[in-house]
Formats: structure tokens, C-alpha cells, sequence
């Protein structure tokens, strides 16, 4: 098991991310932890068939971080393997005119996972204390105050019975520029590469400031915050599937109870 208590934001916690690992292997060896995914991806299934059918709860995972960080890639190698029929993937763009002339989060509740599913954000709701704090798409007091609300969103969530969780894939500027330039010289890849992507790149500490902020006001008890160190891939991986293993498996989840004796049927 790993200690995933290591990599959780504590409330109230002042984060500083320059402090934290980018790069980290637990102690693991990368054959042992391919195998331990493999295995973990196996309970991951089974939990996600009796969550179905328990019915009581939903999941929402939120995943954020810089571009070229390795969100999709995530979604594949933990979300890959289980049914796509219980579990769908949001993504959020710049907001629409519809969705301009509501509040900023009318969007973002429309599309969180109803009881028995799985929904990924890949980006989410913190984009509106991130890229529009960073550009000055409001004033200040505006995305200042969206803290307390997104804090009241996911309450709400995990008071209906979702389980928040929240990972920011954590990388440097150099393993970005790595990845951005792998991009740029495999025609393969090059559909992945945006021009514009360079604009957040050259404003990495405005956004590495209002990513601590986010994460530091935003992890809760309801819906905490992880900080995974995501440029091993491999270990990157273990700690999210391990994470949502362990979070489902402390549901006590159940199959119902049949509404008439099975024992009444006879098949011909």
C-alpha cells in the first residue's frame, strides 16, 4: 500500500508547491508497480459493477493541472479498463454564451454524476479561480469570493452522497517542456499541440500562485485535494487508482436485496 496520506492537502494547509515533489517512486519499482495497477484495476472493476448496483452514491474525480501534464493519459490507464456504461468524462472549455448568462457553476452542476455513475472532469470548476484569475477575466473580489462557493458546491455534493476526489497532476516546467516539444516532433502528437498553450507557459508562477491558493482553500474533509507527483507515469497511476479503490471500498457498498424470492422461479 502506498501512503497516499502523504500527497493529500490538509485543510487550512499554506501550500507551497515549489516544496513538493514533482518526481517521487514511493519506494516502488516500476515492474511491481505495473502488477500492483494490474491488480488494483481488477478491484476497481468489481467495485465499480456493485456501485452500480448499491445505487446510493456517486463519484465525481476532478483532475487538474498544467497542459501536457498528463490528464488524458490518466483517464486512460485508470478509467480504461471499467465499463464505460457507468462512467463518462466532462471536459470544460471556455463557457458558452448560454453559459455565460448563468452563474458560473449552472454548468458544471448539470454535468456531475448522478448515484450508481462515475464522471471525470478532465479540467473543471477551478478553472474559474485559475485561468480567470490569471488572465483578469473578473476583478479580484469576484474569483476571491469562488472559493467559499466551490467549497459549498462539493459539500452539497457529498451530502447527497457523492464522494469528492480531487487530484492535481503535479509536473515542472522543464518536464512540460519536455512533453510539449514531443509533441511538436511527432507528427502523430502534433494534433496535441497548441500555440496558445504557450501563453499559460510563460505565466507558470502566476498560475503555480493561484493553483496554491486553489488547493490550499478548496481541500476539505467532503472533498480533498491530492498533490500526485506525476512525472513517473507509472506511479502516477498507482496513486490515483489506489486512491479511488480505497474510497470505494470504505462505502460499504452492497447488492439489493431482491424484491421476490428467486427461489419461486422456475426457467423452461
Amino acid at each position: 500500500m502506498t501512503d497516499l496520506e502523504t500527497y493529500r492537502v490538509k485543510p487550512g494547509t499554506d501550500l507551497d508547491l515549489t516544496a513538493l515533489p514533482t518526481v517521487a517512486d514511493g519506494g516502488w519499482k516500476k515492474s511491481a508497480a505495473k502488477e500492483r495497477v494490474a491488480q488494483l484495476s481488477e478491484r476497481l472493476v468489481e467495485l465499480q459493477e456493485l456501485f452500480y448496483a448499491d445505487g446510493r452514491h456517486a463519484l465525481l474525480v476532478v483532475l487538474q493541472a498544467m497542459d501536457a501534464a498528463g490528464k488524458d493519459s490518466t483517464i486512460r490507464a485508470v478509467f480504461g479498463p471499467i465499463n464505460p456504461q457507468g462512467c463518462r468524462v466532462v471536459g470544460f472549455k471556455a463557457p458558452s454564451e448560454l453559459e455565460r448568462r448563468h452563474d458560473y457553476l449552472w454548468r458544471v452542476h448539470a454535468r456531475a454524476p448522478t448515484k450508481g455513475y462515475m464522471t471525470v472532469f478532465n479540467r473543471s470548476h477551478y478553472e474559474d479561480v485559475l485561468v480567470v484569475r490569471v488572465n483578469q477575466l473578473v476583478a479580484k473580489p469576484v474569483w476571491k469570493r469562488r472559493y467559499e462557493h466551490i467549497n459549498g458546491f462539493e459539500r452539497l455534493l457529498a451530502d447527497e452522497g457523492t464522494v469528492v476526489l480531487k487530484f492535481y497532476l503535479h509536473v515542472s516546467r522543464e518536464y512540460q517542456r519536455e512533453r510539449l516539444q514531443r509533441r511538436l516532433d511527432r507528427p502523430d502528437k502534433l494534433w496535441k499541440f497548441n500555440p496558445k498553450d504557450l501563453d499559460a507557459r510563460v505565466r507558470w508562477k502566476e498560475y503555480m500562485h493561484a493553483y496554491e491558493d486553489a488547493l490550499s482553500r478548496c481541500s476539505t474533509e467532503a472533498a480533498p485535494w491530492y498533490v500526485i507527483p506525476s512525472e513517473k507515469r507509472w506511479y502516477r497511476n498507482l496513486l490515483v487508482t489506489e486512491a479511488l479503490v480505497s474510497a470505494l471500498e470504505r462505502l460499504d457498498l452492497r447488492h439489493p436485496a431482491p424484491d421476490f424470492d428467486p427461489r419461486s422461479i422456475k426457467l423452461t
